[in-house]
C-alpha cells in the first residue's frame, strides 16, 4: 500500500483476470510510465495473503496475458544472510535467482529443480542507486530445513523469499524482462525466530522497501530498456 499511495494508483474493479480470482490490481499514470501493480491478495478459504510459488506463477503469468508490460518489478520482503553480510532494512538489486527446495536428483533434472535464472542486466541502475547486489533464492517454506539451507549456500544467496524463482520463471518463459528489488525483514542465520523477526520489522521495512521502488522508478522513467 505505500507503494501505491506513493505513486496515486486507483484500485480497477473491472477486472484483467479471470472471474472469482482474488487477485488485486491498481493502475495509474506517473511521469512518462503507466504503473500496474498486481499482488496476489487474500486466500478466499483462510483469508491470509496468498504467499509462494504457485499463486506467484499464477498471477505473473495472468498479468502479462492480461497487461502485456515491457518490465516487471518483483518487489518485496525477504530472509538475509549475516553470513553474506545482510542486515535488517538493507535493500537488494537481485542478480540471479534460483530455487531451494525442488530437489531432483537425476542428472539435467538437478539442474531443472534449481531453475537458476539472471535478473534482467541493468548496470546503469546499479551504478546509480545505492542498493546492495545479491542473489535470491526461493522456497514455499518461510523457515530454513537443513537440506534447504545446504541448497541456499550452493545457491550463494544473500537473501530468500517465497516468490522470486516463480516469478523470474514465467517471465523468461514469456520473454519479458524482470528485475527484482528484496528488503531483508529477518536475519535467517540469526538468533531470533524467523516469524517472529519477520513480524516485528514488517511494517519499517516495507517503508524501505517503498522507498527503493520509488528510487527504482524514478531511474527508469524517460529510459529505453537498453539505457537501464
Amino acid at each position: 500500500m505505500p507503494v501505491v499511495n506513493r505513486f496515486q494508483l486507483t484500485e480497477e474493479p473491472e477486472p484483467a483476470f479471470p472471474k472469482g480470482v482474488p487477485w488485486v490490481r491498481y493502475h495509474g499514470i506517473y511521469k512518462d510510465l503507466h504503473i500496474n501493480l498486481v499482488w496476489p491478495g487474500k486466500d478466499s478459504n483462510l483469508g491470509v495473503d496468498s504467499v509462494g510459488t504457485v499463486s506467484a506463477s499464477l498471477v505473473t503469468y495472468a498479468a502479462i496475458q492480461a497487461l502485456q508490460p515491457d518490465l516487471i518489478i518483483n518487489a518485496g520482503t525477504a530472509g538475509g544472510f549475516k553470513a553474506k553480510g545482510s542486515s535488517i532494512g538493507d535493500v537488494y538489486l537481485v542478480s540471479d535467482v534460483a530455487f531451494h527446495d525442488r530437489r531432483i536428483p537425476i542428472p539435467v533434472f538437478d539442474l531443472y529443480g534449481v531453475g537458476l535464472r539472471q535478473a534482467y542486466s541493468t548496470p546503469n541502475l546499479r551504478k546509480d542507486l545505492n542498493l546492495k547486489i545479491g542473489k535470491l533464492s526461493t522456497g514455499d517454506s518461510l523457515d530454513m530445513s537443513t537440506q534447504d539451507e545446504a541448497t541456499i549456500i550452493a545457491n550463494d544467496a544473500s537473501v530468500k523469499d517465497m516468490e522470486g524463482a516463480a516469478v523470474a520463471y514465467v517471465a523468461d518463459l514469456l520473454k519479458v524482462p524482470v528485475i527484482f528489488v528484496k528488503a531483508v525483514t529477518d536475519i535467517v542465520d540469526g538468533d531470533k525466530p524467523t516469524a517472529e523477526e519477520f513480524l516485528q520489522n514488517l511494517a519499517a521495512v516495507t517503508a524501505a522497501l517503498d522507498q527503493a521502488v520509488a528510487q527504482v522508478v524514478d531511474f527508469i522513467n524517460g529510459k529505453s530498456l537498453s539505457e537501464l
